[in-house]
């Protein structure tokens, strides 16, 4: 079913979260800064629309949601969709404002030349992205998912652009680099992150299904309890005078 505030906070997370990243590195702020722009952003509206749509803004965090059953796959398709329409419509204001956004393409040096590699270093980036949010999410750490996105961004750069986020790639794309037409766009970009994605849910079902909880019984609660009421001295009533 449809929801229109999960659909609005999704689209104006990822508008955000693509506008002020990307108009970081338009800047100049150099890679500091742009890790660090968008790994702002991320946490504070995390912390803001959380409670509305678990504010994913990234097509890869929904595909990791769905795979795990917390959103149904109908639901997935409506995020999806704002989070790539709020992609390219702040790719389009960037573009009329400024004209040249090559700055701000998720490229690396892997891009073009090992397409293979990149796509692993897209995965395993994306991997400890989406871990990060599994683990976090139901604590509302939206700091640690920030800055999962700051280091992660520090770290892949250089080989890929370190996009992690298909809506945050194609939106780009769409006016500049890395081309839409080359079929290993999509290797890197689509398949990377969703294949970080899997890996991050299979891990997450591992620990949450290998717990060192010791179950206790019924019979074992109502004799804590029955010893709890024994232990307890009540005071003699008061007499009137």
């Amino acid at each position: 079913m449809f929801n229109s505030k999960v659909f609005l906070a999704e689209f104006i997370g990822t508008f955000a979260l693509i506008f002020i990243g990307a108009g970081a590195a338009i800047a100049g702020a150099g890679l500091i800064g742009v890790a660090l722009a968008y790994g702002l952003v991320l946490a504070v509206f995390w912390v803001a629309y959380g409670h509305i749509s678990g504010a994913h803004f990234n097509p890869a965090v929904t595909f990791g949601f769905a795979l795990k059953g917390t959103i149904k796959w109908e639901q997935a398709i409506s995020y999806w969709i704002a989070q790539f329409l709020g992609a390219f419509c702040a790719a389009f204001l960037l573009k009329t404002f400024v004209g040249d956004i090559s700055a701000s393409a998720t490229v690396g040096s892997l891009t073009t030349s090992q397409p293979i590699y990149a796509m692993v270093v897209e995965a395993l980036l994306t991997f400890f992205l989406v871990n990060t949010v599994l683990q976090t999410a139901v604590t509302g750490k939206g700091w640690a998912i920030g800055a999962a996105y700051t280091f992660a961004i520090l770290a892949g750069s250089l080989f890929t652009g370190a996009s992690l986020n298909p809506a945050r790639t194609f939106g780009i794309a769409l006016f500049s680099a890395p081309s839409l037409a080359d079929t290993s766009t999509y290797v890197v970009y689509l398949f990377g992150p969703l294949i970080g994605a899997t890996l991050a849910v299979v891990t997450y079902n591992f620990f949450m299904g290998t717990t060192d909880a010791v179950p206790v019984s019924v019979p074992e609660v109502e004799a804590v309890v029955k010893s709890a009421k024994k232990s307890v001295v009540k005071k003699p009533a008061s007499r009137g005078k």
